[in-house]
């Protein structure tokens, strides 16, 4: 029972399942961009503005909540509503690059 049990824990570590959520998003776009390594978990692009883009990130290997994007006004918009303009460097002008209609 012992020895299966080895086995199965075995299988998960290589096959990239984690039941703890130890290994990492196999399918998560990495990227290494200003000292930092960012890498996109999920992303939806609005069907209606397309220039916005729905993402989930993690920072250093912290995710982060989900915000909205938007590239054509330069901006995210948090989780409480609040609109923030991008800064030098972040996250929302790497996203923006990769995006490009």
């Amino acid at each position: 029972m012992k020895f299966t049990a080895l086995l199965l824990s075995i299988h998960f570590l290589f096959s990239g399942i984690s039941v703890f959520g130890i290994i990492p998003n196999k399918d998560a776009m990495c990227s290494n961009y200003d000292g930092h390594e960012i890498c996109i978990l999920n992303i939806q692009r609005s069907a209606k503005r397309y220039w916005n883009y729905r993402v989930a990130i993690s920072v250093d290997g912290e995710n982060k909540p989900v915000e909205i994007y938007n590239c054509r006004g330069r901006f995210k918009i948090q989780r409480n509503g609040k609109v923030v303009p991008f800064e030098e460097n972040s996250p929302g002008k790497l996203i923006c690059k990769y995006f490009k209609k």
